[in-house]
């Protein structure tokens, strides 16, 4: 007797309007910053109830694809939002006299190193998704905690979709990078994906930051995807965890 094929999925009617919404913010529908229509209006549109599109509100906003705000209504999140700014970022300082305590954040200063168009090797190509013979913008750079340089990241993005990003620009901007890539480019990071692993500084990054050769690091590689999971960051960061360590929550 022949294998019955798989029974399609139930997708309950929030999750539909919440897919219908992301669409909706895909296309810039709404753009960063600016409000969405009510739950009432956005209930006419859909032809469903009220409830089921606040149940979807809630459903982007615990993605922080949305931020509510108290008697103003739904925005759409921008990494401009001081909940969102760092959200990928996961370095806490240890415990110290005088020390931000852990999962405050602390004074984050910058300098950038590089960016320019390069031809990417090919595990980078595939991991923005670039076909065979398009540029990447590769851009270096260290975070500075106190003063003290900490982070050595290197960031590869596909070179059409971030055309005039230079390291004056990026040094001129004030929010943080990836409220520059919305704000100016129309790329929005709405989820990451991240391998860690431990690795010895080579000569250039400890030298960077400030070791011997040989030390040890957190290696922090993250692939960072727009709407629709378009992948369209590529980010290598190498960690010096002498006095931080990488804080995560789960579940």
């Amino acid at each position: 007797m022949a294998a019955l094929p798989d029974a399609p999925l139930f997708s309950p009617l929030y999750r539909q309007i919440a897919s219908l919404l992301t669409r909706s913010l895909q296309a810039s529908e709404w753009k960063p910053g600016e409000a969405i229509p009510s739950e009432l209006d956005l209930a006419a549109r859909y032809k469903v109830s009220q409830g089921t599109v606040r149940k979807a509100i809630d459903d982007l906003a615990a993605s922080n694809l949305l931020v509510r705000r108290q008697g103003r209504g739904t925005f759409v999140a921008t990494h401009a939002e001081e909940q969102t700014q760092f959200r990928f970022l996961r370095l806490s300082p240890d415990s110290a006299p005088g020390a931000p305590k852990a999962g405050e954040r602390e004074p984050l200063s910058r300098r950038f190193l590089d960016c320019g168009r390069q031809r990417p090797p090919a595990e980078v190509g595939r991991a923005i998704g670039l076909h065979s013979g398009e540029a990447a913008l590769r851009v270096r750079r260290l975070l500075y905690f106190r003063g003290q340089p900490v982070v050595l990241d290197d960031i590869w993005l596909p070179a059409a979709l971030f055309k005039g990003l230079t390291s004056t620009r990026l040094s001129a901007y004030q929010g943080p990078m990836y409220g520059l890539f919305e704000a100016e480019f129309g790329v929005r990071m709405v989820r990451a994906e991240e391998q860690i692993r431990a690795v010895p500084a080579d000569g250039e990054a400890a030298a960077l930051l400030g070791l011997a050769p040989g030390a040890p690091l957190l290696s922090v590689e993250r692939v960072a995807f727009t709407y629709d999971d378009r992948p369209v960051e590529l980010r290598r960061g190498l960690y010096d965890t002498r006095h931080h360590h990488y804080r995560n929550e789960l579940g």
